[in-house]
């Protein structure tokens, strides 16, 4: 009898936990606990922790690649969805369905803006391959964190890097969620009080019309210069038009609600379970943490030095601290730029200027990725 649980504890799973395996179960929990209890990006970030768990159980071989005498893991089919670069154009109509580009086609300077603060992707680049630690199209899959828009992030590290995509997807929605911890003492080095206080003029009405053609200009466009960033671009301005339109609510409903999260769901799972031993427990992950921050950090520096740039330029002056919300986390980057200014004078109200600039980054970060992807694949 004593045999027979001998004989079974042999083949548990508990003879295949090694160090490794149980490093990779406890950050998976640490990642739990950061997005539940600390609530950071808690839509990605459970799923991507719990996917992570999941694919790091012994024997459980969610991942596994199906044989001849086997099929494969269920998460394995799943994950083809990501690395044939279909969930993030997904989530990219939903978030396109959410978004109003009102404040960006009132005021299309914002669009300078969204574009400056891509820079920090270009200069990390730039880094990462000078390290000698990663190749080009790993150093694309890297510096695009900086764009601070994960759909962006995982679309590009899937057709370039798809070995990192669990460190570039840890790292892209950490950062993510802590937009407001990172960039206010940017902003503030930044910027003088006297800048910090300006009030900036009351946007104009935008017509429907111009709401309605604007999705489809901007999708004519991009594609026409750079290719590789219509299926991010296209499915991004198909959910705008569904909201704009107005006649197709239900449509604009499904992109938004059901379809978006059903999305993010599988996508995060898959993208967590990516995470294996092997390649997230090495240096190279650390490297990335840090280039993140890196990247992030530069976008956010450059946005606000072009909006002071722009000042010297223009009649009507900009708050430097919108330019900030450059990078494309929507709507975070544009809530800090007001609580950032409302600190200087309670009666500023910067959240709607700041929205141009968050969603032409949304836009740019895209774009970003079209041109590393045109020149790396």
């Amino acid at each position: 009898m004593v045999d027979v649980f001998v004989n079974f504890f042999k083949s548990s799973a508990f003879m295949a936990l090694d160090i490794k395996t149980i490093i990779m179960l406890v950050i998976s929990f640490v990642l739990m606990y950061l997005a539940i209890v600390k609530k950071f990006e808690p839509l990605l970030l459970i799923p991507i922790s719990f996917g992570m768990f999941l694919a790091n159980l012994p024997f459980a071989g969610m991942m596994n690649a199906p044989t001849e005498t086997q099929v494969g893991g269920v998460l394995y089919y799943l994950y083809q969805g990501v690395k044939l670069g279909v969930f993030p154009p997904l989530i990219f109509m939903g978030v396109g369905a959410m978004t109003d580009f009102g404040p960006l086609i009132s005021n299309p300077k914002s669009l300078l803006l969204g574009a400056a603060a891509q820079f920090g992707i270009f200069v990390t680049f730039i880094g990462a391959v000078a390290s000698g630690a990663f190749t080009a199209a790993e150093g694309a899959s890297i510096a695009i964190i900086g764009g601070a828009d994960g759909p962006t992030a995982l679309y590009l590290t899937s057709l370039l890097a798809p070995h990192l995509l669990g460190s570039i997807a840890i790292a892209a929605y950490s950062y993510m969620a802590l937009v407001p911890v990172i960039q206010p003492p940017i902003m503030m080095a930044l910027t003088t009080k006297e800048e910090r206080m300006i009030k900036m003029e009351q946007l104009r009405v935008v017509s429907q019309r111009e709401k309605i053609i604007f999705p489809i200009m901007v999708t004519l466009l991009v594609s026409l210069i750079v290719p590789a960033a219509a299926p991010l671009i296209g499915m991004l301005m198909l959910g705008n038009l569904f909201r704009e339109a107005l006649i197709v609510d239900k449509l604009k409903e499904t992109a938004s609600d059901a379809l978006m999260y059903i999305v993010t769901i599988l996508l995060g799972v898959t993208v967590g379970a990516t995470a294996n031993a092997e390649q997230f427990l090495s240096p190279k992950t650390l490297l990335i943490m840090l280039l993140g921050v890196v990247a992030f950090s530069f976008g956010t520096a450059m946005g606000v030095l072009i909006a002071k740039l722009m000042n010297k330029f223009i009649k009507n002056p900009i708050n430097p601290l919108i330019g900030s919300a450059g990078v494309s986390a929507v709507p975070m980057a544009a809530r800090v730029s007001q609580v950032v200014g409302q600190r200087e004078n309670p009666s500023n109200f910067l959240l709607m200027h700041a929205m141009g600039p968050n969603v032409a980054g949304v836009i740019g970060s895209a774009v970003a990725a079209g041109v590393l992807l045109s020149l790396f694949m």
